[in-house]
């Protein structure tokens, strides 16, 4: 293991390589620039996008890139399409624009987000693209081409989406949809808000605008897709809902769902099986801050931080709110660890998008990488501690605690961006997990871990058989150096963006790992075990191929 020296409290590297490389535009072959038609009416969704997404689109074991576009021009007047990006993974650290050949038409919405998904279950990841106008549902056809079936699959939502997230809601084996809706935005309430202003320009905050619903839509498995929003109870609460993450906060074997809601308290919608969903953000301590008031939550993740069994959260808010990354009790109840530690002193005056939990140095535990920068271009004028781009914050998980090493993370966590989505990913396929981020109007971002740590790991593709294909909603526990972790699989997270679907199991300085052990999801009531899985690579674990437990 790299040695350690101690700065100032915090694990330093003693020596090169820094945790994280840039790579370059010339390195990397990804020449493509975000574009968010800037306006000097500033009109909100111009600070949105945009969101990136890691995706095997060719199934070829290599992760490719997705890179959503917002628009070229005025989006209550578009008059050029969009145009998204499609980079195919070359498999030597470059890649290569396809998104002509493959089919991918931006139209002429602005896009926002994207969710890749194996909805169909014919080992293919399908893209979902949401946006302000038109959503588009772009099925894989597996020979490296996507095919727009978005009117057919009874997904042609209008108005303003964000995030979205495939998950099994219903345990049927089939992957759902998530959509997030943002606010009701038009051309004569950006009037009002610009009237409010006294007819000086700037981005209005969403409290000027209507909440809207969310959406949930269930697979027929036929292709199409059934609206049962408002039958679940998801459509019954509005929100402005910018992040989502799919998860099992109670244990009972059902995905739950928290949003991420801006200006209005956050919702967790328990899934109660036939019953629907239920809200209980507010009496889990989780849609408010500890003064009883709505934040301006954007980016979200869920993950078992502390290895206790339950699922815990995190969500990313706006200056002066700070950060809350959210205890599971067990009872029901979450307390916010984030003021006590460093995740609330270093945040105070940023503003949070895309936020991931993962093990960038694969020592067993969850890390989290929050990606930043305010909304408003013009900040600084009224409030001078707070500047419109912001850097990047890597915090360690050490014995329990969130420590703040971006310093030591590298020089692209010394600089500020305007950033937005955040994918996590392993495009190298060396087993340590690479960062995507997408600038608002600007490059994307793309870091590579550098792996400085040295610990071992253990790569897992799930293949569901009975159970969702992606194996959405699986419990993952392996045992290597005499310890015991384990991982759910959520759907979702971020902000607008989709990771690679694989999971990377650390395992620290032991040899190997003594074996993983499977809990597939609903419809599926197999747990099993697959004994000393290869080291250093990536295996495919077919349900149903493994030593089944009790």
């Amino acid at each position: 293991m790299t040695r350690r020296s101690f700065l100032g409290g915090l694990p330093a590297l003693a020596a090169s390589p820094p945790l994280f490389e840039e790579v370059s535009a010339g390195r990397s072959g990804i020449g493509w620039v975000h574009r968010n038609a800037m306006s000097p009416e500033r009109y909100l969704p111009e600070t949105m996008g945009p969101g990136v997404a890691f995706v095997d689109f060719d199934n070829d074991g290599w992760m490719d890139i997705f890179l959503v576009n917002s628009g070229p021009c005025d989006f209550f007047r578009p008059r050029q399409p969009v145009r998204h990006a499609l980079y195919r993974n070359q498999r030597n650290g470059t890649f290569r624009e396809v998104t002509e050949s493959a089919g991918i038409g931006g139209g002429f919405s602005f896009g926002m987000g994207v969710a890749a998904g194996d909805y169909n279950n014919d080992g293919f990841p399908d893209l979902f693209v949401t946006a302000y106008g038109r959503t588009a549902l772009y099925r894989n056809n597996g020979d490296g081409t996507f095919r727009d079936v978005t009117e057919q699959a009874g997904l042609a939502i209008g108005g303003w989406t964000t995030s979205a997230l495939w998950f099994d809601y219903n345990g049927d084996g089939l992957l759902d949809l998530f959509v997030c809706g943002f606010v009701d935005y038009r051309k004569e309430t950006q009037a009002s808000c610009l009237s409010a202003r006294g007819g000086k320009p700037g981005y209005c905050i969403p409290r000027m605008f209507r909440p809207s619903a969310s959406y949930l839509f269930r697979n027929n498995g036929d292709g199409t897709f059934r609206d049962v929003s408002r039958e679940t109870g998801i459509g019954l609460r509005l929100g402005k809902a910018l992040g989502a993450v799919a998860t099992d906060v109670d244990n009972n074997g059902l995905a739950d769902l928290f949003v991420a809601n801006d200006t209005v308290e956050n919702f967790l919608f328990a899934n109660r099986g036939a019953k629907g969903f239920e809200d209980i953000g507010m009496a889990s301590l989780v849609a408010l801050s500890s003064d009883g008031l709505p934040r301006s939550g954007m980016g979200v993740d869920a993950a078992d931080i502390n290895g206790d069994g339950r699922q815990d959260l995190f969500v990313a808010n706006i200056d002066k709110e700070r950060f809350s990354l959210y205890r599971n009790t067990g009872y029901g109840m979450f307390d916010d660890l984030s003021f006590a530690g460093e995740i609330g002193r270093a945040t105070y005056y940023l503003s949070g998008w895309g936020s991931k939990f993962f093990d960038y140095d694969n020592d067993g535990v969850p890390d989290l990488l929050v990606a930043n920068g305010h909304p408003d271009d013009m900040v600084q004028e009224r409030t001078p501690q707070v500047r419109y781009r912001e850097p990047l914050l890597l915090f360690e998980q050490r014995q329990g605690e969130f420590r703040n090493i971006s310093s030591l993370a590298g020089p692209a966590f010394q600089r500020d961006y305007s950033a937005r989505g955040l994918a996590i990913g392993d495009y190298t396929n060396d087993g340590f997990p690479d960062a995507l981020i997408g600038i608002n109007g600007g490059a994307p971002l793309l870091l590579r871990n550098t792996g400085a740590s040295g610990n071992r790991w253990v790569g897992v593709k799930l293949r569901g058989v009975k159970a969702n294909r992606d194996g959405v909603g699986a419990v993952l526990t392996w045992r290597a150096g005499g310890l015991t972790r384990s991982r759910y699989k959520t759907a979702g997270g971020s902000y607008l963006s989709s990771h690679d679907p694989r999971e990377v199991l650390g395992i620290g300085q032991a040899q190997r790992a003594e074996w993983v052990d499977v809990k597939w999801p609903l419809p599926s009531t197999r747990k099993e075990r697959f004994a000393a899985p290869p080291t250093g690579r990536y295996v495919t674990l077919v349900e149903g191929e493994g030593e089944r437990l009790p």
